[in-house]
């Protein structure tokens, strides 16, 4: 019998980043995925800038920026009759632009799925040496109030596991939600798709307009040429087949003869790597876990990928569920803040997969009642496709793991392109600039393995409390005061107005970035409301 804190199924982008992560705060897991390797197709490829900041704080943001490709190969998302014809549409994601940079300084990236995974497993494997196992298969698993029991099967050698708590990152068809036996609720079937990764020089066509997407409309064919590194490796995807299409008559010479037509270069030289049929979904699972079982990524949500949600938002829920895995296998905290999980991302999971099903219809891709598909040349994406900066930086959490302060979420026209950062408990933390030791620093540097609290410059009292208070309760805190001479300095005088506090006011920030508690002011005993606030947002009454 093998022991381990957590056992993670799945070796894809989410439980690789659950094992980082997990090992940054101090906590042992065992990581097992049943294919031999990392993924072999490109699958997901956009990173947005919110996932982006979570891999900086796991030291991986150079790596991955490195495997991929620098935003200035991918300016545009490109609609044409074919490569080689006339281009119908051209525009510049908002994700792209240089303005985000006022919400965040990490930007977004564009890293093939096939070239993450390796960046990201050699990290885990550093943290954590002998603890991911490829080529191993989850058999039986069984629970009980103590922790869970697996029966893992690697060739013809079985291995039994005993762990405090499971973390399924088994993807859409995985086993462990239906051994919950949790429902999905949603749509099933949106649509089929051909994903083929292949060898072609297509500079000629792409090099003078750098793209992310190039979506070909012919009135036989609508098919969307992926860039991976920008020259001669390539996804394309064959789009819009109904549910009574043979997949099987997608051999390699037939996906040769589709490149070529939609890149309207009948001898295009074209080498077909590899031919994966898929079906899109919009579902999410009507509970994130089952006691000690918790659902992360495809597992928990499976949405089309218009728009490029699955990947970011399955790193997203284990960066929410890693630290709170951490508190209450150490000690500080109390297993009720595990409650919090399902509470804090199955409603953004729903909201986020809402709108990947919305860019999915507004281009034609959802099967009407009679399973016929809207096929027409010149269905085109709704105004928010690749401008959700509302989605990515807008969760708003509320859950007993945030202590409200009444206040209210700032009205933007679209809260799905707009976003004005905020640091209203439950929001993530904003990003704005400060000095440390004389050097520039953002705000979202000083968050990932503990608490942070952060005060004005008359706010002294809480930085003691929160010291204090910390060290009682034996919770990882740290805490600074933000002023002329004090441990962060303010030189643009941004970082009261983006936090929303007085010069002797306090903001605590959660290990994820969120902010879990905030008061405006002073209080008559600091001590008293920090202890009250935290025991609170831990589950330790």
């Amino acid at each position: 019998m093998v022991d381990t804190p957590v056992l993670i199924v799945g070796g894809g982008p989410v439980g690789l980043s659950a094992s980082i992560l997990l090992s940054r705060l101090g906590v042992p897991s065992l990581l097992v995925e049943r294919h031999p390797g990392t993924a072999v197709h490109p699958k997901a490829r956009g990173i947005n800038s919110r996932t982006m900041e979570i891999f900086r704080q796991c030291g991986v943001e150079d790596d991955v920026r490195a495997a991929g490709l620098a935003q200035d190969k991918v300016r545009f998302i490109i609609w044409a009759e074919s490569l080689a014809g006339d281009e119908l549409e051209r525009r510049t994601p908002a994700r792209m632009r240089s303005d985000v940079a006022r919400i965040s300084l990490v930007s977004a990236a564009l890293c093939a799925q096939d070239d993450l995974e390796p960046v990201l497993r050699r990290h885990a494997e550093s943290l954590a040496p002998g603890a991911l196992r490829f080529g191993t298969e989850l058999g039986a698993l069984e629970q009980d109030a103590g922790g869970v029991t697996a029966t893992l099967r690697s060739g013809q050698i079985e291995t039994r596991v005993r762990s405090r708590w499971v973390i399924a990152a088994d993807g859409a068809r995985g086993r462990i939600r239906e051994l919950l036996d949790i429902p999905l609720g949603g749509h099933p079937f949106l649509y089929r798709s051909i994903n083929v990764l292949l060898r072609a020089d297509l500079t000629r066509w792409t090099a003078h307009r750098p793209a992310a997407l190039y979506f070909v409309e012919q009135p036989d064919l609508r098919a969307t040429f992926l860039t991976i590194n920008g020259t001669n490796r390539w996804g394309f995807l064959v789009n819009n087949l109904p549910a009574t299409v043979d997949v099987t008559s997608y051999t390699p010479e037939r996906c040769a003869a589709l490149v070529r037509q939609a890149a309207g270069v009948p001898d295009l030289e074209v080498e077909i790597l590899g031919v994966a049929p898929w079906t899109a979904a919009a579902q999410v699972a009507e509970r994130f876990g089952g006691g000690r079982l918790f659902l992360a990524g495809d597992a928990a949500h499976h949405m089309p990928p218009t728009g490029g949600f699955g990947l970011n938002t399955g790193v997203q829920d284990v960066h929410n569920l890693a630290w709170k895995v951490a508190g209450v296998f150490h000690g500080w905290a109390g297993p009720a803040l595990l409650d919090s999980y399902d509470a804090e991302r199955r409603p953004f999971a729903r909201a986020i997969t809402a709108q990947a099903l919305a860019n999915s219809s507004a281009m034609g891709r959802v099967a009407a009642a009679d399973g016929v598909l809207d096929a027409r040349p010149g269905v085109r994406a709704r105004p928010e496709f690749l401008n959700e900066i509302g989605m990515i930086f807008g969760a708003h959490y509320q859950s007993a793991a945030v202590v409200p302060d009444g206040t209210d979420l700032p009205e933007v026209a679209n809260p799905i392109t707009d976003h004005i950062p905020v640091a209203r408990p439950g929001s993530r933390a904003p990003h704005a600039w400060l000095e440390r030791t004389g050097a520039r620093a953002s705000t979202i540097d000083l968050f990932g393995r503990g608490f942070v609290l952060l005060t004005g410059p008359d706010g002294k009292a809480w930085r003691d409390s929160g010291r204090t208070v910390g060290g009682t309760l034996g919770i990882p805190l740290e805490a600074f005061t933000i002023g002329p001479g004090d441990d962060l300095h303010d030189p643009d005088n941004a970082w009261a107005a983006a936090y929303g506090v007085d010069a002797d006011g306090a903001v605590l920030v959660r290990p994820d970035a969120h902010v879990g508690w905030r008061s405006r002011s002073s209080r008559a005993d600091p001590a008293a409301e920090l202890e009250r606030a935290l025991r609170s947002m831990l589950g330790r009454g």
